[in-house]
């Protein structure tokens, strides 16, 4: 019987799932009579679950990679408090990107309405060249904006994750606003909707992201930088609105030890990093929490201090 992932549960013997293989590692067992396994995470639209297959054969090591979409049919066991799937038979069915796409995990709202959204906002920046330069970035990126991850794992880490991520932290921003007055609504705007640009170099795809040369030698946070300096040169500003712009992507990350060249210096630099981190840690717990019963504990996340959160009945 052919099942959805996020409809697998305990007990379920002699299901069929089709999915996307987003890892696959291998290994031996223990012992005398040591033989080869295979550890898989398959994916599709509406969740991913762990898979072990046994006795692998080198055929099945070299074929059945990150990527190839796989027809699989296997038992649901309990394992360290989540699900897992016992590996019965597994075949190929695709490796093409058109077939990739449908089995990847896309944001919740549509593409028209993530675009929508940013648009509002931008159109809300009330500093002139701040808004002169998220405009243009974003309409010279659009395509990649839209459909882009936050990351290549932990949190936002599906197509159109990015997007999402940036309309949930201006939303929080909007509240925050509301509440606190002084705060500059277009520095947080702008900065927000800037912050993790570099991500469009710094990530290969949307389909099972990797780390770009650039992105490994340079990272997103200089990326972005560079790129909101290269614009504001572009439009002839040369003034101190672009530096506060680059000072809020700098620092996003709230401390040096988590990657932020610089610590916040802007009052909105601070609470950029601060809703960056929450968007970030609630999209991560959401995450864990999907395939865990009630009255169980998650698997330990190690962003999150290494942490198990608990499912409430």
């Amino acid at each position: 019987m052919i099942k959805e992932i996020n409809t697998l549960s305990v007990y379920d013997n002699n299901v069929e799932i089709y999915a996307i293989i987003t890892n696959a590692t291998n290994g031996k067992t223990n012992g005398a009579n040591k033989t080869a396994y295979m550890s898989f995470t398959f994916q599709d639209r509406t969740g991913c679950i762990d898979a072990k297959l046994w006795n692998a054969k080198q055929e099945q090591i070299e074929t059945f990679v990150s990527g190839v979409v796989v027809l699989v049919k296997g038992d649901v066991i309990k394992y360290a408090e989540s699900i897992q799937m016992k590996i019965a038979s597994i075949e190929v069915y695709s490796t093409s990107q058109e077939e990739q796409v449908k089995y990847l995990k896309s944001a919740p709202i549509s593409l028209e309405k993530i675009e929508e959204e940013i648009k509002y906002y931008i159109n809300k920046i009330e500093n002139k060249d701040m808004y002169q330069i998220t405009d243009l970035l974003f309409n010279q990126h659009v395509d990649k904006f839209l459909v882009y991850p936050a990351a290549s794992r932990n949190h936002h880490e599906y197509v159109s994750g990015l997007a999402h991520h940036i309309v949930g932290m201006l939303k929080v921003a909007e509240s925050l606003i509301a509440i606190y007055p002084s705060l500059n609504q277009s520095y947080l705007y702008a900065g927000i909707i800037l912050h993790d640009l570099g991500k469009l170099v710094e990530l290969s795809s949307p389909v099972l992201p990797e780390y770009t040369v650039e992105g490994k030698l340079l990272g997103h946070i200089s990326i972005a930088s560079a790129m909101i300096k290269s614009a504001a040169e572009q439009l002839g500003i040369d003034n101190e609105n672009s530096t506060i712009l680059m000072h809020m992507v700098l620092s996003h990350h709230g401390k040096l030890e988590f990657g932020s060249p610089v610590l916040p210096l802007i009052r909105e630099a601070e609470v950029i990093s601060i809703i960056d981190n929450l968007d970030a840690r609630i999209n991560m717990i959401d995450k864990a929490l999907e395939n865990v019963e009630e009255g169980s504990f998650t698997k330990r996340m190690f962003p999150l201090e290494n942490r198990s959160f608990y499912k409430p009945k």
